[in-house]
């Protein structure tokens, strides 16, 4: 009953745009967009153009991306945004679409034309709408627009709206709408276009909301559009909505049309949006002004009509999650329709009593609500015998309410009838056919199958996810030895144990594990494991190892390795406990060590490939070394041991170990330990277990080290085991020792060629000690001794010992073919040993040019026997030798004999010039100084000349070789001969030089060592004594600049006698040296005025001398710098007439400039005028402008500017203005004309009139602004009025306006201004509601009013704060109602009720209000305050409250009585509160009909506890009452009993036989004899005929003397057994007739009832994949069914 008072349709408010940061002016039809329910798109435009996405999933973070587009819709179903813009210059539009996620551009096209309105119409298409077509754009592939259709006439000039295609895109539909007609131009008008693709063909129709969706009609799905139409037609508004089923004419079964009931308040108002909901077949149509109408689609019914919206509703989209919809208002609301699940099927039932759609909704939705119609009927068909509907309605009933056993068990009783399929079976498969089984109906008709041998169907069925899983279903898998899908349907029906079961049967003991672990299954594994033992020892390993892994393992680990033990199944136990030790946990040490006992005694080889893997850390370690010596794992056995004897023990029997194993061994040994077991090795038998030593040695010679090997080796004498450890080795090792050591092994084992090469090749032996070995070991090979020596540069020793040996042979191979680059040194040690000359002069000859002869001669020359090599050089000169060494030695050999030395030193071109100098420096330096100066050795030339004081050959030579960094180190300070060098120079050595360049180096060299002094000296010498260098031009100059750096004194005398230097660089030398004069001289001299004067202003200062000067030599140039000295000291009036008289406009920005600063605008107005005459600069114009309006020569100032110019008069203006000069600016703001400006600037010369209409010219805001405040300063409120019309008509600017008034305390004039406003065209909201607050600040008694008027022009919440700051709660009240704040609006009603009360509003608002606490508080406060009116109160808001509730507050308040006609009017719901309270006042009323007529009707009360109050009431009729209410409550006895007190003798006898009762009957007829009631007692006998038995009554009557009384009642019970007697022998002939007729027919019969059986023993139930044709069950065919198997 609750759920039928509760709306069917709920609606929510999603979130709102405004409180999102959306401006109110960007909620619009044209820059908002929803596609569907998920996404919301926003183009906002001001203050700047960004799109703002909002996931209705999180509304609380919208997405804002600065884009600018014309329009944005987002995709439907994901995060891709399409957008559309128009580019400059380009025709059409261009189109792109973007997927937000990803960041990249998915398609983009320059359309033709102008898109006027688009949409996704599915979730990768959109639909583009030109002014004269219809395109689709699909996003996948790379396709353009495509062209759909075009336009129909009927959508010309309106403005769409919509645009939809059905699911299967055959058909279109586009709706438009235009303004209405002449007649009625309110009501809009709506055009539609539905187009066939498949035909087409367009078809133009009236209507304004069109939507497709897809029905199953007659067995095939069929599309259906419907739309809704408001049409003026013959003066009469006619509101339809049409469902019809699209096709071919003739071909279509379903039309229908429904009005559509618009209340008069909304007459004007017409659909704008139809959403159409698939999950419940509902229509949803959304008027502009809120409207909801909902309509069944098939029928056209209408369900529900509600205002949803109180502000104009733009936009809607389908919500398809929710089988709803989403609308949104001009103020912003995202509101969300949905269907009310438990109220929707209730309220059609009961509220419309159509309870065939009710059924319809509840099928068709699976909602909650019509599970008692659905019983019902049921049971109707149920007994009517219409099995087969029956049997369908209960498979396809909502919430499967009839899907129980109590249903299977019905159907089961059911027998089939002949050719036909039994119910059973049809109720299975229609389930099938459309959904799936519940677990109950899976093990029902699994067990159908699995008796008729088709359990293929049930696998079918399962994989096809038709069946539910339960353990009973798992159990028929099972039998039919199906484990796989056992298992399946165990696991999903959460059946631990039998799921263990069926993966332990499977053997898939991974899977087992697993799903225990997951699970927590606990199932007996031991016994799994016996079994298993015995059938698939395997599949035990595999339990046995999965068991293990389970934590806390539910058997112990040594038990089941014990399971396989005694049943000697090794191999088993060996697999098992290898995989469960792999961890190697110490708890598991036992475990280890049996593992390998079991191996080592049955299996060795099992138990080495065990101890290889290293698995296992933690067994019996001992135990295990001596099983493995036993078992002649003598390798395994060293591992183990701990103790040296047994290491020793066992080690020497290397036959049986691996050599490598061994070596490997040797490295878990301590170094002592190494050792001992490598002497016991050598000790057992050296020949055998050498080569194991060594290579024990090799592997770990950095843990033993060498010392101690070669220590063990030698103390036994093995010098091969020596050669072969040290051989290798010693490429590795750098220790002296050990590489001696092997060249000694290798020497004494008679490896010579190995002694050889590691003498030549090792960088690491000790060659002292290997040299003295070999000399001392006397080898007959010498080879090595000569690798010692040579390497190590010890060839002397070499050369002695292989002479005192007689070894020429090898001295001559060593110098020829070893080392000929130590010839010398062997030489030297021949001569040393005093060798004949013969032999040395023989060996020397024999390697010649490849002997060192610098070397050969210094050797030669120690031991003072040079001239024995003339012979030697001679050869090699005659050779052609060049070699510097040769030549060098020859010199030598020259100079020392004397023989000619000068030819041979200037002739000579292959010596070393510094060492034959040197050589001969000593000798005759004037021979040295030839040398030097041939070889050019400056250094060395220099320091001989010093030494001997050769200070003329020096300078000569200097001047000659022309070298700067030559010069340079000779004239540097430190150097004490450079006076004596200079003086030489200066006076020989320059004046007998002729060479320039040779001059010019000398002279720079001068510069360069900074000698000033000294260099002017060498310049007077050579420019000023007449020499060949005199008028040399660089010479001249360098001669002036050096005076001027060195001796300023000359500079003057030096400028007049020379001519030839560089006058303009020169002077400007002279300036930076201060020299102001000179440079002055110089300048002038060569003519250079500008400089000159330049010279006068910049460094001496002197304006006077300056001006002088340009005035005699009068020249533009000189004026012209003039002018820029005088401008750069600010004497702007001078400078102006210097630049005057040079006619130079190129500074005139400084000009310009500095004649501002300086407040000279009379002079640069003159200027200027020349200025302009050769600079066409709109700087000049703008500056004589401004000029002018500086001097206030207005008329010339206007003259300029009417004519021909390049002024910026707008900045001029400015300027002007800026500046307080206003009449200036007056006269260019309207030759602009700027009129913002201009009436800024009239408002300064308060010529007010002049400015408004400045101001209308302007339209600016800003301006208006300005001039309005400006008029309100002033007191020019007409003024200020109509500048203000022009200003709050936008919205951001009315609360400025509305602020300035008011902190000005201009009340008035600001409520006319706003009262004059709201009748302007483009009155806003704003307008309206602060009108409003200024009337509930100011004008209270006028805020009702403008209220009521203007109600929906208002920003409600505003003015609800104002309301409420200002305690103006009746104005409060209305503005609740009006934003739908019902719940509010009674609250105040309630607090604030002298004022804000009123009765009928009161009623209107209580019956919207949401809260039901609001409302239990308004019945409260009429109870309080206005008790006369609460039963009125009551009886609007009846379907609103809890009665028992309202009952429990008028009880408490005891005031009961006052709301009986509202107890009266609810009592039809039989409420128990109700009742007893209505019960309670009848009662008190001593109404005892009424109260008869209550309980009667009304049986939901405590019946007991009133017949208990009842039965004592005084009045008889109450009693009575009580007696009726013990009847009804089945307490026969308390009510006779009752009736008999009162003497109510009819009342007891109808009780008593209405009781069935055969003892109550016998007792009251008892009662009535011991009463004397004769006539009581015969007539109790008529009334309980049916219950006293006729021995009882004719007992009673022969013992009371009655028998008269009784005989009425035994002349009935004969004449009812002769009666019955009659009927019985009439049926017994009958069927024994009956009988025999069966008999025949029985045989007949037989064969065709064998033959149904025969039929029935197969299911006829649906094959899995298929969904069902027109054959019927058992063959026959049948409405509606499956095919049969």
């Amino acid at each position: 009953m609750a759920a039928a008072g509760n709306p069917p349709i709920q609606l929510t408010e999603l979130l709102n745009l405004q409180s999102l940061g959306v401006q109110q002016s960007s909620i619009t039809f044209t820059n908002v967009t929803c596609e569907s329910g998920k996404y919301i798109c926003v183009r906002e435009t001001t203050p700047q153009n960004q799109l703002v996405i909002i996931d209705t999933a999180s509304p609380s973070a919208p997405e804002k991306r600065p884009i600018k587009a014309d329009s944005a819709i987002m995709n439907p179903n994901s995060k891709i945004m399409a957008l559309k813009a128009a580019v400059p210059g380009v025709t059409g539009d261009n189109l792109q679409i973007f997927n937000l996620d990803t960041k990249a551009k998915l398609k983009s096209v320059q359309f033709a034309e102008n898109v006027v309105f688009w949409k996704w119409i599915t979730g990768t298409k959109l639909g583009l709408v030109t002014a004269a077509a219809v395109y689709h754009w699909d996003m996948e592939g790379s396709s353009d627009p495509v062209k759909v259709f075009d336009r129909a006439a009927n959508l010309e000039q309106t403005q769409i709206i919509s645009y939809r295609v059905d699911p299967t895109e055959k058909w279109c539909v586009l709706v438009g709408i235009a303004p209405g007609a002449p007649e009625r131009p309110q009501l809009v008008k709506g055009f539609m276009q539905l187009y066939s693709v498949e035909q087409s063909r367009s078809q133009a129709l009236e209507a304004h909301a069109a939507a497709f969706t897809t029905l199953q009609l007659g067995g095939k799905s069929a599309p259906v559009i419907s739309f809704a139409q408001k049409t003026l037609a013959g003066g009469a508004v006619v509101s339809k909505l049409h469902v019809i089923e699209l096709g071919q004419p003739g071909q279509t079964s379903l039309k229908k049309s429904a009005e559509l009931f618009f209340p008069p308040e909304f007459a004007d108002d017409f659909p704008v949006s139809m959403q159409i909901s698939d999950k419940y077949g509902l229509v949803y149509v959304i008027t502009k002004l809120g409207l909801l109408f909902v309509y069944d689609l098939e029928s056209a019914t209408a369900v529900y009509r509600t205002r949803i919206s109180s502000d104009p509703i733009f936009l809607a989209a389908p919500a398809p999650a929710t089988g709803g919809f989403a609308a949104i208002n001009r103020r912003g609301q995202v509101l969300m329709g949905s269907v009310s699940a438990d109220a929707l099927v209730p309220f059609v039932s009961q509220q419309l009593q159509n309870l065939d759609l009710a059924m319809a909704l509840a099928r068709r939705g699976n909602l909650p609500g019509a599970e008692g119609l659905v019983v019902q009927q049921f049971q109707r068909l149920y007994g009517a015998g219409q099995y087969k509907e029956a049997a369908e309605l209960a498979a396809e009933s909502p919430q499967g309410v009839l899907r129980t056993a109590e249903t299977i068990e019905s159907f089961k009783r059911v027998p089939a009838a002949p050719g036909q399929t039994s119910p059973l079976l049809v109720y299975f498969g229609t389930i099938l056919t459309k959904s799936s089984l519940n677990p109950l109906e899976s093990v029902e008709l699994g067990r159908l199958v699995i008796q008729q041998n088709k359990k293929q169907l049930l696998d079918n069925w399962w994989k096809e996810g038709k069946l539910a899983a339960s353990e009973e279903l798992g159990d028929l898998f099972k039998g039919a030895s199906d484990w796989d899908t056992a298992q399946a349907i165990y696991q999903q029906a959460g059946a631990s144990g039998k799921v263990v079961e069926a993966l332990a049967a499977k053997g898939d003991f991974d899977q087992l594990a697993q799903y225990t672990r997951s699970s927590g299954a606990s199932p007996d594994y031991l016994f799994l494991l016996q079994r298993l033992c015995m059938d698939n020892p395997d599949a035990a390993v595999n339990l046995a190892k999965m068991v293990a892994k389970q934590p806390g393992p539910p058997l112990d680990l040594n038990t089941m390795a014990d399971l396989f033990l005694q049943r000697n199944m090794v191999r088993e136990a060996t697999a098992f406990l290898l995989d469960v030790l792999q961890d190697n946990d110490p708890k598991n040490a036992v475990l280890q060590t049996k593992l390998l006992e079991i191996n080592l005694v049955t299996n060795p080889q099992v138990a080495d490939a065990i101890l290889a893997n290293g698995t296992l850390t933690h067994y019996d370690r001992p135990r295990v070394a001596q099983l493995c010596e036993k078992a002649g794992l003598y390798m395994r056995a060293l591992q183990h041991y701990t103790d040296l004897s047994d290491i020793k023990r066992v080690i020497v029997n290397t036959h049986a170990i691996d050599p490598q194993a061994l070596v490997e061994y040797f490295g878990t040994l301590s170094a002592e330990w190494a050792l001992e077991c490598l002497k016991v090795l050598l000790e057992t038998n050296m020949q055998q277990n050498l080569q194991i030593v060594v290579n024990v040695a090799k592997e770990y010679t950095e843990q033993l080290t060498a010392e101690k090997i070669i220590e063990l080796l030698e103390s036994h004498k093995s010098y091969h085991g020596l050669y072969f450890y040290l051989g290798a080795n010693i490429a590795f090792s750098e220790n002296p020792e050990v590489h001696y050591k092997y060249i000694e092994a290798a020497a004494k084992t008679g490896q010579l060629k190995e002694v050889e090469r590691v003498t030549r090749e090792s960088n690491f032996y000790p060659p002292e000690r290997v040299k003295t070995f070999l000399m001392e070991a006397n080898l007959p090979d010498a080879r090595p001794l000569i690798n010692v020596c040579d390497r190590f540069d010890m060839v002397p020793d070499l050369t002695l010992y292989l002479f005192q040996k007689n070894m020429f042979r090898y001295i001559e191979g060593y110098v020829q073919k070893v080392n000929p680059q130590k010839a010398p040194q062997v030489v030297g040690a021949l001569l040393d040993a005093e060798a004949e000359d013969g032999f040395i002069n023989n060996l020397i000859l024999s390697v010649r040019s490849l002997i060192p002869v610098e070397a050969l001669v210094e050797e030669v020359e120690k031991r003072n026997k040079l001239k024995m090599l003339n012979p030697f050089l001679e050869q090699l000169v005659s050779e052609g030798s060049k070699d510097p060494q040769v030549h060098n030695a020859l010199g030598k050999i020259i100079i020392d004999t004397n023989n000619n030395p000068e030819h041979f030193l200037t002739t000579n071109p292959y010596y070393d010039s510094l060492v034959v100098g040197k050589f001969a420096e000593k000798r005759d330096p004037s021979l040295a100084c030839v040398a030097y100066k041939r070889g050019q050795c400056d250094e060395a030339l220099v320091e001989c000349t010093n030494k001997n004081a050769m200070f003329k050959l020096q300078a000569r030579y200097i001047v000659e070789r022309s070298d700067s960094d030559l010069w340079l180190s000779v004239l540097v300070d430190e150097n004490k001969f450079r006076r004596q060098l200079i003086d030489q120079v200066v006076s020989t050595a320059l004046p007998e030089c002729k060479n320039p360049e040779s001059v010019s180096v000398a002279v720079k060299a001068f510069m360069q060592a900074d000698l000033q002094a000294e260099l002017i000296e060498l310049l007077e010498k050579i420019v000023l004594n007449n020499s060949s260098f005199s008028n040399n031009h660089n010479l001249q100059n360098l001669l002036i600049i050096t005076a001027i750096k060195a001796d300023k004194t000359r500079v003057k005398d030096y400028i007049h006698r020379l001519d030839n230097f560089d006058g303009p660089a020169v002077g400007e030398i002279a300036v930076g040296y201060e020299l102001f004069e000179e440079a002055f001289e110089i300048y002038k001299k060569f003519g250079l005025r500008q400089q000159a004067i330049k010279v006068v202003l910049d460094h001496m200062e002197d304006l006077n001398r300056a001006h002088e000067f340009a005035t005699k030599v009068d020249e533009p140039s000189v004026w012209s710098e003039l002018a820029n000295s005088y401008l750069d000291h600010a004497q702007v009036s001078d400078a102006i007439a210097a630049y005057l008289r040079a006619a130079d406009t190129s500074k005139y920005n400084e000009v310009i400039a500095k004649a501002n600063e300086a407040g000279q605008h009379d002079d640069l107005a003159k200027y200027l005028l020349m200025v302009r005459k050769k600079v066409k600069d709109p700087k000049v114009d703008t500056e004589l402008v401004y000029a002018y309006a500086k001097n206030k020569d207005l008329g010339p100032l206007e003259e300029f500017i009417t004519g021909s110019h390049l002024a910026n008069l707008q900045a001029v203006g400015d300027r002007c203005f800026e500046e307080g000069l206003y009449d200036a600016a007056r006269i260019i703001y309207t030759r602009i004309p700027n009129y913002g400006r201009l009436a800024s600037t009239l408002v300064r010369l308060h010529q007010f009139q002049a400015a408004v209409d400045a101001a209308r010219k302007a339209n600016s805001p800003r301006t208006w602004k300005e001039v309005a405040y400006a008029c309100v300063e002033e007191g020019e409120f007409k003024l200020a009025q109509l500048c203000g019309l022009n200003i709050i008509i936008n919205a951001d600017d009315l609360m400025e306006v509305s602020d300035f008034y008011q902190t000005r305390g201009h009340y008035e004039e600001l409520i006319t201004l706003l009262e004059s406003g709201i009748g302007l065209e483009r009155a806003h909201m704003g307008i309206f509601t602060e009108l409003g607050v200024l009337y509930a600040k100011y004008r209270p008694e006028r805020l009702m009013e403008h209220l009521k008027l203007f109600s929906t022009r208002l920003n409600v919440p505003q003015l609800i704060r104002v309301c409420e700051e200002l305690e103006l709660w009746k104005e409060l009240t209305f503005l609740y109602v009006a934003y739908d704040e019902y719940d509010n609006a009674l609250g105040v009603m309630i607090t604030h009720s002298p004022l804000a009360w009123e009765h009928v509003q009161f009623k209107d608002v209580a019956v919207k209000v949401k809260a039901a606490d609001t409302l239990y508080k308004g019945i409260s406060f009429y109870l309080e305050e206005h008790p006369d009116l609460l039963n009125d109160l009551l009886k609007v808001v009846e379907a609103r409250v809890d009665h028992s509730r309202v009952v429990d507050i008028m009880r408490r308040a005891g005031q009961l009585p006052l709301v009986k006609d509202y107890l009266l009017s609810v009592q039809k719901n039989n409420l128990s509160a109700v009742n007893e309270a209505v019960n309670e006042l009848l009662i008190e009323e001593e109404d005892f009909q009424g109260l008869r007529d209550s309980i009667t009707t009304y049986d939901n009360f405590d019946q007991l506890t009133l017949a208990a109050k009842l039965e004592k009431h005084e009045l008889m009729e109450f009693r009575r009452i009580a007696s009726f209410i013990y009847k009804r409550n089945l307490k026969w006895r308390k009510a006779v009993a009752l009736a008999k007190t009162d003497k109510l003798y009819k009342d007891a006898m109808e009780t008593a036989a209405q009781s069935s009762d055969r003892e109550i009957a016998e007792d009251l007829l008892r009662y009535f004899v011991e009463e004397g009631q004769r006539e009581c007692f015969a007539a109790c006998l008529y009334t309980c005929y049916d219950l006293i038995k006729p021995d009882v009554a004719l007992e009673v009557a022969w013992t009371n003397g009655l028998m008269d009384a009784i005989m009425p009642f035994l002349i009935q019970t004969l004449k009812d057994y002769t009666g019955k007697v009659d009927t019985l022998m009439h049926e017994r002939r009958e069927a024994q007739e009956a009988r025999k007729s069966e008999e025949e027919k029985a045989k007949e019969q037989e064969q065709a009832a064998n033959a149904y059986l025969h039929l029935n023993s197969y299911l006829a139930l649906p094959a899995p994949g298929q969904d069902g044709g027109q054959a019927g069950y058992g063959g026959a065919p049948s409405y509606s069914m499956p095919p049969q198997f």
